[in-house]
């Protein structure tokens, strides 16, 4: 207990000073060993027993952690570690590698400046390292690469020395070429990995050894040494002359950013406010006597202390009792209660925290994830996290006895804000609440927290896949009129083209934008000038044109005309289910003069009806969830591999022998996935590996949509005959 005494006594005398601080994330595909490598980082810096590390999983504090063994939450740690004499702050946060959990990462991806990507070395770049490594990059966030079990190329695949040398190499070339792909500038401008300048570190995480160029010349330890010990299976030596903490970490403080050098550079990637300001300067330069601008990228609940939201401090410091604004929210009264750091799962209380930490505060009730926090009140807000991922399935949950409904309304509300990946539907009126995750897993996590950490008895339905609807041809004008017959409204619809559709993915457009940069964007991608000058609202990814001229009482209404359009986009007519890729114009408008005749009740009702009513005559059709599945196998059972993939709708479009396996990549729609690691692992006799990645929306073939429909219209409780324009059309 003196020994993490002393350490956080060192943590917090580091804070102080940017310079010497380090925010790091370790990312990594599933089970390539990332936790394990956390564990003997926190051994090395004094938190946790050596004869613990890679067994005590000190950053997986979470049971379902422990039982299952993968990293569900990204967790924060800070440590010291001394380098050429000088001690450094090192903020570490372990991110899950589980593709359901891949919104924990990019989260995480905002908290820090460098990452450390894991690679096994046995089975190399895998799907979810792409992935994990895209996040990073699109962050601005510095790459090193740790390459782990280098112990099982010697011992389990039995190379030689030369053979080890040359399969390390082609995983350097591997990452390389992946960050070169997604970031060429950042890859020509020295983040090019290269272990002669000791970029890249070699080891085995679970026996805590590394070794790389700048510590072998320090140590006088070499690859030989390296492969005569795995071979002897004398792992303590290693461990004692290249210790895996030192070797990391040396390269850590060495070769990632400190946040005063990172902040020069990432503030122009994640804030578009102007440079010149106050706040820009001040965030740029890492000032602690600048406004406070702290950007929340996780929160969690604490029983004693309630909500606590983790973020990073780009700039200002941070005590109890600050007064802060929350953007995007008009209310005040977010007053500072605690102000602290994590230490995997304690959180330690300090004075004040200053620019360039990653800081755990309570007291912010306003806050959700991606938040804006400062003590300004007006800022431009961070960039919002964009997640490469969509919610693909959903469940029902009511709770089991009726007494719990007000808990059970309290704790969805609370499992939202926690996991912004998640979409929560709350209808008070019928008891039955939806969530919606990113896979089985996903779902299967949060409904079990429910019950176990939150205490609320829930009955769950079996999983149901989330569909979107889409338009396929164009139609209009539209005539949508309100109840009282004095107020129409014309409009066209057409589907939205996949440059824009792009651009909204990305946040290249956005209603955050000024409007002359935001029609620049449009018109360099193709748009007409005059149409995306009279851009109105995005929603999701459709876009609403006002192309209407001087027409009189227009502008008070425009809002209920908004309101309209988002609850006909919410549910479109066909099956209730979300709107995307969709355009819509409104050509004309007649307004009674009246303000009573044109209130809520007759404009939201007419815009709704001509929306839906138009979607069904520009062919309205469901677009399902598809997933990316690629499957390692050894070559006899090729076969059975793809078979599994095509016999659920799937295509194979690519197969890739390396030695004695094969990898065969395909997609299939996810509705048609359930169940699939059992039949993969029966078909195969549990020797396949496979990986599933989001790989976006497609059409539902046409001969299953009225079925698809009709099914999820009897779900929902809908009346069951396929809809028509004149349901919504009087």
């Amino acid at each position: 207990m003196a020994r993490g005494k002393k350490s956080i006594e060192r943590v917090t005398q580091l804070m102080s000073d940017p310079v010497h601080i380090r925010n790091i994330g370790i990312v990594a595909h599933i089970d390539h060993g990332k936790t394990t490598l956390s564990d003997n980082l926190l051994a090395g810096a004094g938190i946790i027993s050596e004869e613990l590390a890679g067994r005590q999983l000190f950053m997986d504090s979470d049971a379902e952690e422990q039982a299952r063994g993968i990293t569900i939450d990204a967790s924060n740690v800070s440590m010291v570690h001394e380098y050429n004499g000088q001690d450094y702050l090192i903020n570490m946060i372990d991110t899950p590698g589980h593709v359901d959990f891949g919104g924990d990462v990019t989260r995480a991806m905002r908290a820090v400046d460098g990452a450390v990507v894991l690679v096994d070395a046995v089975e190399g770049t895998m799907p979810q390292t792409e992935t994990v490594l895209r996040q990073a990059l699109k962050e601005g966030v510095r790459p090193v690469l740790f390459i782990n079990k280098v112990d099982r190329l010697i011992n389990e695949l039995k190379v030689d020395e030369m053979e080890m040398q040359i399969r390390l190499g082609k995983v350097i070339d591997k990452v390389n070429k992946l960050i070169k792909g997604m970031n060429e500038t950042a890859y020509n401008n020295g983040w090019k990995l290269d272990a002669a300048a000791g970029t890249v570190a070699f080891g085995s995480a679970l026996y805590n050894w590394a070794v790389s160029a700048p510590f072998m010349k320090k140590s006088g330890v070499s690859f030989k040494d390296v492969y005569d010990k795995c071979r002897e299976g004398d792992m303590k030596s290693l461990a004692k002359s290249s210790p895996l903490s030192e070797v990391v970490l040396d390269m850590v403080v060495k070769h990632l950013p400190n946040p005063v050098d990172a902040q020069k550079r990432r503030i122009k990637v994640i804030w578009h406010g102007d440079s010149e300001s106050v706040e820009g300067k001040s965030m740029l330069n890492c000032d602690p006597n600048g406004p406070i601008a702290l950007m929340v990228t996780d929160i969690s609940f604490d029983p004693h202390a309630g909500e606590v939201a983790t973020g990073r401090l780009f700039s200002g410091k941070m005590k109890r009792g600050t007064e802060l604004f929350v953007m995007g929210t008009a209310k005040r009264g977010n007053r500072l209660q605690q102000v602290g750091i994590f230490m995997g799962p304690t959180r330690v209380e300090v004075e004040e925290l200053v620019a360039g930490n990653i800081a755990a505060v309570t007291g912010l009730k306003d806050a959700m994830v991606g938040s804006t926090v400062t003590n300004l009140m007006d800022m431009t807000p961070f960039e919002s996290l964009k997640h490469y991922s969509e919610p693909v399935m959903t469940v029902a949950v009511e709770a089991k006895n009726m007494k719990d409904l007000p808990k059970l309304v309290e704790v969805l509300r609370q499992v939202a804000k926690e996991d912004p990946t998640l979409q929560v539907t709350i209808n008070e009126e019928t008891g039955e609440h939806l969530i919606s995750g990113m896979g089985e897993l996903h779902l299967e996590i949060i409904t079990g927290r429910i019950k176990r950490d939150k205490g609320v008895e829930i009955i769950t339905s079996e999983p149901i896949v989330v569909y979107r609807e889409t338009v396929t041809q164009k139609a209009g004008p539209v005539e949508g009129k309100s109840p009282n017959r004095h107020n129409r409204f014309y409009i066209e619809l057409e589907p939205l083209a996949d440059e824009i559709v792009a651009l909204i993915k990305s946040g290249d457009v956005s209603m955050n934008q000024t409007a002359l940069e935001r029609r620049d964007t449009l018109v360099n991608a193709g748009m007409e000038k005059d149409e995306a000058k009279n851009l109105k609202d995005i929603y999701g990814t459709c876009m609403f044109f006002d192309m209407t001229k001087g027409i009189q009482y227009l502008n008070e209404t425009m809002e209920l005309v908004l309101d309209g359009l988002h609850e006909a986009l919410a549910g479109g007519p066909l099956a209730d289910e979300p709107v995307q890729n969709l355009k819509i114009r409104l050509l004309d408008v007649k307004l009674h003069e009246d303000a009573i005749h044109r209130g809520p009740a007759q404009v939201i009702p007419a815009v709704r009806s001509a929306v839906k009513a138009g979607m069904l005559l520009a062919g309205d059709s469901l677009l399902e969830p598809v997933q990316k599945i690629q499957i390692t196998v050894p070559t006899e059972q090729m076969g059975n591999a793809t078979a599994q993939i095509q016999g659920r709708r799937g295509q194979v479009f690519d197969m890739n022998s390396e030695g004695d396996t094969i990898t065969v990549v395909g997609k299939a729609p996810v509705a048609e996935l359930f169940g699939f690691s059992g039949d993969i692992r029966s078909a195969t006799e549990g020797r396949a590996m496979w990986n599933t990645e989001f790989a976006g929306f497609e059409l539902v073939p046409n001969s299953m949509v009225k079925e698809v429909v009709t099914a999820i219209r009897k779900r929902k409780g809908l009346k069951e005959q396929m809809p028509t324009p004149s349901d919504y059309l009087a």
